[in-house]
């Protein structure tokens, strides 16, 4: 699997960074909820536990099927996290009675609708770097400075892949081209997106290694316009295009391969077209290149050598990534 690089960093730093439940903290920073309809969001906090094993827990003691619970966006397991869910209305009694070590309830509201995947508005995470130099917290500091201007890279993050990468490449590419059936579906569509992944992540590498101080735009360039939520070509890479980007209000997509979606034209074209897949039958879509971490905060323990991030990504982003640009080397 192609490696992430982060350029605007020139220098590697060994701290240690491990994912548990004291160390890593997920918060879901939710969508304005209706506060009265026909479903019960529960506002969950639970810990190594991810969102899979939530779900069925909920839905074995509901006695109902698991697509019947809403959520917005998957949580890792080695982790402390809150989440929102959503059930059914018609459970708002039962529901009171559940109990687990790892998952504990906070609130409960309604809303009009049941949750879908992406009804978030972002993440915010609070991470503890262990075996931390005084001398490193410098740099570290100017790369928060550097990220705060310029962003970060969107890259998918090695939990995208799983622990056997390569495996499970090929094994999404037999997938893709039909030469193997995976029978769970759940795990097929998996592979599937995580072959997708793959791509964008191959052509964000390259595109990075053509760039220099900023983010190199391109003739054809498909952007997103962040406050719209709207994506768009531009005729060229004209001044005001270029004064948008930098002031984050529009960013460069990269392509994820699949069907449905808009694809570069141009300049841009030439190098988008080298990660692309035809044979993939999944809906395909477009990504963002370039995130902008909100809030961002760095303190340092002196006494433990351990120091605190504290930061707010958009949805679908990876805080790993915000690390590894930090000690400028892949973890996995």
């Amino acid at each position: 699997m192609i490696r992430r690089i982060y350029p605007l960093n020139d220098k590697i730093l060994n701290f240690k960074f491990v994912q548990n439940e004291e160390d890593f903290i997920v918060e879901e920073q939710p969508i304005k909820f209706s506060l009265n309809g026909s479903f019960l969001i529960l506002k969950i906090k639970k810990t190594n536990c991810d969102t899979w094993e939530l779900i069925d827990r909920l839905a074995k003691f509901l006695g109902i099927y698991s697509n019947e619970i809403g959520y917005a966006g998957l949580k890792d397991k080695r982790a402390t996290t809150t989440q929102y869910i959503s059930i059914p209305k018609k459970y708002s009694k039962e529901i009171k009675l559940f109990r687990n070590k790892k998952i504990e309830i906070l609130e409960t509201f309604l809303h009009n609708e049941k949750l879908n995947i992406g009804d978030l508005e972002g993440n915010r995470f609070k991470i503890n770097l262990h075996n931390v130099e005084i001398s490193d917290v410098n740099h570290i500091q100017k790369i928060i400075k550097i990220i705060s201007k310029k962003g970060i890279p969107n890259y998918f993050g090695y939990q995208r892949f799983g622990k056997e990468v390569v495996e499970n490449f090929e094994k999404a590419k037999a997938v893709v081209y039909g030469e193997e059936i995976v029978k769970d579906k759940k795990l097929s569509k998996m592979l599937i997106s995580a072959y997708q992944s793959s791509f964008f992540n191959a052509w964000l590498v390259e595109r990075l290694s053509i760039s220099k101080e900023e983010f190199a735009l391109l003739d054809g360039d498909i952007f997103l316009d962040l406050e719209k939520n709207k994506i768009f070509t531009p005729k060229a890479i004209t001044q005001n295009i270029l004064n948008d980007f930098k002031s984050q209000k529009i960013t460069p997509t990269g392509l994820l391969p699949g069907r449905k979606v808009f694809k570069a034209m141009g300049e841009a074209f030439k190098i988008e077209s080298k990660y692309d897949d035809i044979y993939i039958q999944e809906k395909g879509y477009r990504r963002e290149a370039i995130v902008y971490p909100k809030s961002i905060s760095c303190k340092y323990d002196a006494s433990r050598n351990i120091c605190t991030l504290d930061f707010i990504l958009p949805k679908g982003s990876y805080a790993t990534v915000l690390v590894e640009y930090l000690a400028n080397r892949n973890f996995s």
